[in-house]
């Protein structure tokens, strides 16, 4: 299993419609809109490096108020 931390910097106001949209899907394990830098953290958990990659492309930059995302995948 691939474990990646997403963290996603957004336009003002967006970071909502985001966490209700990710919540609930099967490789969203975490998702909390945070202070600081970035706008929200999640944690994505999948089979592979691609499927990760995937989500993050389709779900989360084809997103209106997605400015940037950084994509950090845990090590084994």
């Amino acid at each position: 299993m691939v474990r990646a931390y997403i963290f996603i910097e957004m336009v003002a106001g967006h970071a909502k419609n985001l966490v209700d949209h990710l919540s609930g899907q099967q490789a969203v394990a975490e998702i909390d809109r945070v202070t600081g830098p970035y706008d929200v953290i999640a944690v994505l958990e999948a089979p592979t490096l691609d499927e990760i990659s995937n989500i993050v492309t389709s779900d989360v930059h084809s997103l209106s108020g997605v400015v940037r995302t950084t994509t950090c995948v845990c090590l084994e």
